[in-house]
C-alpha cells in the first residue's frame, strides 16, 4: 500500500501544476569526478527526477580532475563574469556546462581558475590538506546563491549533496532568506562520509561568516576548531536523508531527536522514486 502511495506521488509530479523545481548541489558525480559513494548515489537522482516532470537544474565543482574535452564543457557567457568575494578578496565565477551523455540533462559547473584548477578534491596525493578548503567551500557555496539568483529561477526544493554543499543551508536560511528567489525554497541535505571538516581550522569562523552573518549564526558548525559541516547542515536544513546505507540509523536518530523529515537509504530499485515523492510531500507541508 505504501509503494502505491509513492508511486502516485512520483506520477503526479507529471501534471504541469503540480511541477516542483528542484536545485540539486553536488560535490561530486558520476561521469564527471570518480566513482564514489556521493557520485554513485547521485547520478541517477537528477534524471529520475526530470523524468517524473518535474523542472530541475544541477550545479557543482569543475574540479581540476573533470577533462574538459572529453565531456564537452562548454562556457556559458552569459552567466560568467560575476565576481564572488571571499574574506574581502574578489575571484571571478566562471560558469561552465555539460549535457549527461544518453539523457537530456545538463550540468552546470562553477569554476575559478585559483581554487578548482587542481585535480584533488581537498588535499595532496600524500594526504596534505590544501590550506583554502575554507575559501573554495565559501566560493563554491556562495556562488551556486549567485548562479540560482541570475537563473532567476525559483527552486521548490534545493537538496544538497557532500560536505562542500554544506554551507548552502546556513546562506539560505541567514543570508539570502528574504531573497524572493529562496525564501519558498525546502533545503534538504543527504548524509554522507564527511572528508572536508577535518582539513577546516579556526579561520572557518570569519570567512564563512558572508554578508552580515556573526560567529553565533555559524554555531550548529561546532565551535573552535572542532568543526561539523555535516552537522550543521542537518541541523539547518528541512529534512535529511541518508546517502549511505551505514548512516540510516545516525539520520533516524538526529532527525527524530530535532523532530525533521527524514528518509533512509535503501538498495531498492523504487529508492529514487521515492526521493521524488519525498520532495512532493515537503512542497505540500
Amino acid at each position: 500500500m505504501e509503494d502505491a502511495i509513492e508511486d502516485l506521488y512520483f506520477r503526479k509530479c507529471i501534471d504541469i501544476k503540480q511541477m516542483m523545481r528542484v536545485l540539486f548541489v553536488t560535490q561530486e558525480m558520476d561521469p564527471y569526478t570518480e566513482l564514489s559513494k556521493i557520485s554513485e548515489h547521485f547520478k541517477k537522482l537528477p534524471q529520475t527526477t526530470q523524468e517524473g516532470g518535474c523542472e530541475i537544474r544541477v550545479l557543482m565543482p569543475k574540479f581540476g580532475g573533470i577533462n574538459e574535452r572529453r565531456h564537452r564543457l562548454h562556457e556559458v557567457v552569459r552567466l560568467s563574469g560575476m565576481n564572488i568575494i571571499v574574506d574581502d578578496e574578489d575571484y571571478p565565477l566562471i560558469i561552465k556546462v555539460a549535457s549527461v551523455p544518453g539523457s537530456r540533462l545538463q550540468v552546470y559547473f562553477l569554476d575559478n581558475e585559483e581554487f578548482f584548477k587542481r585535480k584533488n578534491f581537498f588535499a595532496e596525493d600524500d594526504g596534505t590538506a590544501f590550506p583554502d578548503n575554507i575559501e573554495r567551500s565559501v566560493f563554491f557555496c556562495k556562488g551556486v546563491m549567485e548562479t540560482v539568483k541570475k537563473f532567476g529561477w525559483a527552486p521548490d526544493i534545493i537538496h544538497c549533496h557532500g560536505t562542500m554543499t554544506a554551507l548552502i543551508p546556513l546562506f539560505v536560511k541567514k543570508v539570502y532568506h528574504n531573497d524572493p528567489i529562496f525564501s519558498s525554497s525546502k533545503v534538504l541535505t543527504t548524509l554522507y562520509t564527511d572528508y572536508l571538516s577535518k582539513t577546516l581550522d579556526h579561520r572557518f569562523w570569519d570567512i564563512a561568516a558572508i554578508n552580515e552573518l556573526i560567529k553565533k549564526d555559524l554555531s550548529m558548525y561546532g565551535e573552535e576548531s572542532n568543526i561539523d559541516l555535516n552537522v550543521g547542515s542537518m541541523m539547518l536544513s528541512d529534512a535529511i536523508l541518508s546517502g549511505q546505507e551505514e548512516f540510516n540509523e545516525v539520520v533516524e536518530e538526529f532527525a527524530t531527536k530535532h523532530e525533521k523529515p527524514f528518509m533512509s537509504f535503501q538498495e531498492d530499485p523504487t529508492h529514487l522514486k521515492n526521493i521524488v515523492a519525498f520532495y512532493k510531500k515537503l512542497t505540500e507541508e
